[in-house]
């Protein structure tokens, strides 16, 4: 059987579950050239009125679907947090999704606001943000070099590629990303760079890594290198804290 294309499914789900919908939205790999078969619907709704906002995950003939469920107002309340944490995924599926609904010009005017919100970009990683990390960064890479056994490497390494990734982004301003995200948003800042991390990542694992060592400097040197000695922090830490140390 021939596979629908998603935006004519999305929009036949949207009008069956919640034919009031003043607005919704697709995005996701769904809709790009990236789509696998593995890749789900992500439905935004957004509805009139006052209500909780939900997210569902169903299914819809072979499609796996996750739907968020919005007011205008949990809508804003949710990208205000998220533009927080410099990762928006409500952003990105508003602003570079298919509009399903348009009812009153609503998904266009969330769509233009998405988009420009987007644009916009995070807030920038303030001078004790960027030491935090640093710190963190140095603290591993002290535990790689003394690590003798091969299930803290793993665990030490893929922490080391995970901070790297996403220093790369912050000390540039760019968006944060999880998972594949996180991949393809440093790419975007790097070309190449989650190709190469993955081989010095291999070779780490295989008790070879100098190359990882190497990489490490290479991001850190521009926001002032390895960060240890002299490295202070006092009182309580904020609702998301500095990035810590690395220990229990």
């Amino acid at each position: 059987m021939e596979m629908r294309e998603p935006a004519e499914v999305a929009e036949e789900l949207v009008a069956a579950r919640h034919p009031e919908a003043v607005a919704a939205f697709l995005g996701g790999s769904a809709t790009t050239s990236r789509r696998t078969p593995y890749s789900d619907l992500d439905v935004v709704v957004l509805l009139a009125g006052e209500r909780d906002p939900s997210r569902d995950n169903l299914r819809c003939g072979p499609w796996p679907v996750e739907m968020f469920v919005h007011t205008e107002v949990s809508w804003r309340w949710f990208v205000e947090k998220e533009i927080a944490r410099r990762q928006s995924p409500l952003l990105s599926m508003c602003a570079e999704g298919v509009v399903l609904v348009n009812r009153d010009g609503t998904g266009a005017r969330l769509r233009d606001e998405a988009l420009q919100l987007l644009s916009a970009g995070p807030p920038r990683a303030t001078r004790g943000e960027l030491e935090d990390r640093r710190y963190a960064l140095t603290d591993l890479l002290d535990d790689l070099a003394g690590c003798a056994t091969a299930g803290e490497r793993l665990f030490i390494v893929t922490e080391i590629a995970r901070r790297l990734g996403e220093f790369v982004l912050l000390r540039t301003g760019a968006w944060l990303g999880g998972g594949k995200w996180l991949a393809r948003r440093a790419d975007e800042v790097w070309p190449g760079f989650s190709a190469r991390l993955e081989g010095e990542v291999r070779a780490a694992l295989a008790d070879r890594d100098s190359g990882l060592v190497a990489l490490a400097d290479e991001v850190l040197a521009p926001s002032g290198g390895r960060l240890w000695e002299g490295y202070r922090r006092s009182g309580y830490p904020g609702p998301v804290g500095p990035a810590s140390h690395t220990g229990p």
